[in-house]
Parts: structure tokens; sequence; C-alpha cells
């Protein structure tokens, strides 16, 4: 019998936050999804794609009826945040919302719903993001869509919680670990090798990353949650993380005309 994957991060008995890991199988990417209720509104966070929709929306319905959804609220394009996008949208009465630069691809995976509406229609669900991002109204409170443009995506969303003081980050803090324990980062320096690759590869450069780190220092915030891997809980490890990235030479900084150049005696691969 499949088991509920829903972890409580926040409940105050009106304001409640839960994410649900391990729902993928096999060689794909493993991802997390998040879920934000106000009273009997609520917000889905990055829901995937084909792979997570039948389980989450299991695990949602245990939680809170998925026919009264409010918002999904995609942090990029990627198909592991939103390529369920069509079936959320037939099942729902969600709005979308996504950075104005994601606006018009959606409907790439959302067929399913596109070929039985018209675009006026489309149109009306989907809320497209300004680069400086905005409130979002949920139930008595607001989620704030803050920017993180270029970690990864160029039109890149976080989604900041003031109530459980929680910032759903995407990309940026994403660890490659095979454990699926969600109880937090126990220790930061052993933590590194599991995510230092995959910042420098997928985070454009350090100035994007230390921009950001600035900004996050401002919040309150008390846990940092992303889409893969574990969370960091507490002011600490929200401070470790902070500092580590915001000096981490990444992306471009790292690339050098070798990695612009053709070279014809690479083996063939097809």
């Amino acid at each position: 019998m499949f088991k509920s994957k829903a972890i409580e991060l926040y409940n105050d008995g009106h304001h409640k936050c839960y994410a649900f890991n391990n729902l993928v199988t096999g060689e794909a990417v493993q991802a997390n999804q998040f879920l934000i209720i106000d009273g009997d509104k609520t917000a889905l966070l990055d829901p995937g794609g084909d792979l997570t929709y039948a389980k989450l929306k299991l695990e949602i319905e245990k939680l809170s009826p998925t026919h009264q959804l409010n918002y999904i609220i995609a942090s990029h394009q990627d198909p592991d945040i939103i390529a369920s996008i069509g079936r959320w949208m037939m099942q729902t009465p969600a709005k979308v919302i996504c950075s104005k630069l994601w606006e018009r691809f959606l409907p790439h995976f959302a067929s399913s719903f596109y070929n039985q509406v018209n675009e006026t229609e489309l149109s009306k669900r989907i809320i497209g993001l300004d680069d400086e991002g905005g409130a979002i109204r949920l139930g008595d409170n607001h989620l704030y869509a803050v920017p993180a443009h270029f970690l990864h995506s160029v039109g890149n969303f976080q989604v900041y919680d003031p109530v459980s003081k929680i910032l759903f980050t995407g990309d940026m803090g994403a660890s490659i670990v095979d454990d699926d324990d969600f109880s937090g980062v126990k220790d930061f320096a052993e933590h590194i090798k599991y995510m230092k690759g995959f910042h420098q590869r997928y985070m454009v450069a350090n100035k994007a990353c230390r921009l950001w780190a600035n900004m996050v220092a401002d919040l309150d915030v008390e846990m940092i949650v992303p889409q893969h891997g574990a969370p960091f809980k507490g002011v600490l490890s929200v401070r470790q993380f902070l500092d580590w990235i915001s000096k981490l030479e990444c992306g471009l900084d790292l690339f050098t005309q070798r990695d612009y150049s053709v070279r014809m005696n690479k083996r063939e691969v097809a």
C-alpha cells in the first residue's frame, strides 16, 4: 500500500506547510513538491511532471480538497517543476503563477487543457510575474514571489512565506543525495560535497549568487527548502548556506574559451 509522503514543515492550526518527496521512482530526477494552506485556501508550489501527478494529487487530497486549489506557483519552466500543469488545470480551478518570460511557454505543457479552451480562457488562468515579483494573497496572509533570476533560470522566482518563515528556493540550495531524510542538514561542511558540483554548473555566476544572498539576509528566514535534497533548518544553517553560496565561483566564472570551442576529434556519440 502506498504510504503518505507528506512532511509537515509548519502548522499553527490555521497556517500549514507541507513537503512531499520521493514520489519519483527510477532514473528520473528526484524532486520535492510543496503545499501551503491558510484556512481553506491553498497554494501548490512546483508540482512537477507526470511522474509525480497521480501520487501527489492523492497525498494532497488527504490534507485539502484539490478541487478547491487556488494557486499553482512555478519557480521556473523546467519539466520537473511544471510539466504536469495541463493535468492540474484540467482537474482544479487553480490559477498558475510564473514569470512573464515563461507565460507563453506553459501551454506547451498543457495540450490536454489548451485543446479544450480558447486562448482567452487560458490566459485568464495564468498570471505572469514582472521581474520584481510581488505579493500573493492566500487566505488571511500573503506569500511573496521573490526574484532569483539566473539561479538557474533567466526568469526565476522563489516563494517566501513570512508566517512560517520558510523560503522555498527551487534549485538554489539543492543537493544530490539518495537519502530521503527531510529532517534538515546536520553537518554543513559535509553537505557541501552534495551541493557544490550542482551549483557550479547550474548557477550562472557568483554575482547573481551574491546579490541573492544579500537579499535573503534581509528577510526573516528560519528555513530554506530547495526543490531537491534536504532543507536548511534554523538560523545558523541558513546563515551557513548564505555565506557559502555568496562566495562560490560558478557558471560563467569557471568557463574559458576551451568550453566554447569546436573539437572535431571528439568521440562519436551517435
